[in-house]
């Protein structure tokens, strides 16, 4: 469905301002790029800050009014950094975005206006929603590009497609686990670190610290590797201190 969002700039002044959207949507999977009177359109500056998304800057559609660029779309949703006198809905981008998406079977627009001043009043009044960023209100100055590439970001995610690739995990088993706990309060013991008679409250501690890790398979197989090495070593050791002592 990102295929029907339109991403739409309204009589933007600096062309790498363009450029620099483009390779915004494109790191996000969206395509549709329209501009509405650009100063500056087609330009050097703006292929060069595109990076890489020139086929986006090839596909602009440059349209000379704003009933051009919504031509076909059923749901706008306007940008603006400016609290406004109006009655309108505003949302930040992470409430607005699902809005977006559950229009999107058709087309849909995120209108963002010139660098100086935004949006005209007249052009937010032909939004359904108004979507503000919530900055830092002692610096609120934004740069076209990033928060075409904040909204489009979250559009991502409102679109389900918010998956970094993280590898699976694959847990340990149950019995697994508990292996590795028998053998862990049986060293501890062994080498005295725990009271054998009163194990109970720090083995809950320790429980819980593992729990945490969520351990796979072969990271219980290295920790008891460790710990059958370290009941060795410390068997050796008293060893050691017998035949010294009997010598």
């Amino acid at each position: 469905m990102l295929n029907n969002v339109r991403v739409i700039l309204s009589h933007t002044s600096h062309p790498g301002n363009i450029g620099a959207a483009a390779r915004a949507m494109k790191t996000m999977g969206l395509s549709r790029l329209y501009l509405i009177n650009p100063r500056f359109f087609p330009d050097a500056q703006a292929a060069a800050m595109a990076a890489g998304a020139d086929d986006i800057l090839a596909k602009a559609v440059v349209c000379a009014t704003l009933d051009e660029a919504l031509q076909g779309a059923v749901f706008v949703a306007g940008m603006s950094a400016r609290v406004r006198d109006i009655s309108q809905e505003v949302l930040a981008p992470r409430e607005a975005m699902p809005l977006v998406m559950q229009q999107a079977q058709q087309p849909v627009a995120l209108l963002f206006g010139t660098e100086m001043s935004g949006l005209t009043n007249d052009e937010l009044a032909r939004c359904q929603l108004m979507v503000r960023i919530p900055v830092n209100p002692d610096f609120s100055s934004l740069n076209l590009a990033a928060a075409v590439q904040l909204v489009s970001y979250e559009l991502r995610l409102a679109a389900g497609q918010g998956d970094c690739g993280a590898p699976e995990v694959n847990p340990a088993s149950a019995e697994h686990v508990e292996g590795f706990f028998r053998q862990l309060e049986e060293t501890l013991v062994e080498i005295e670190f725990l009271n054998g008679k009163h194990p109970t409250k720090l083995m809950h501690k320790l429980r819980r610290l593992y729990a945490r890790a969520r351990l796979e398979p072969e990271e219980v197989n290295i920790l008891r590797g460790i710990l059958t090495l370290t009941t060795q070593y410390h068997g050796q050791l008293k060893r050691d201190v017998s035949n010294v002592q009997s010598d």
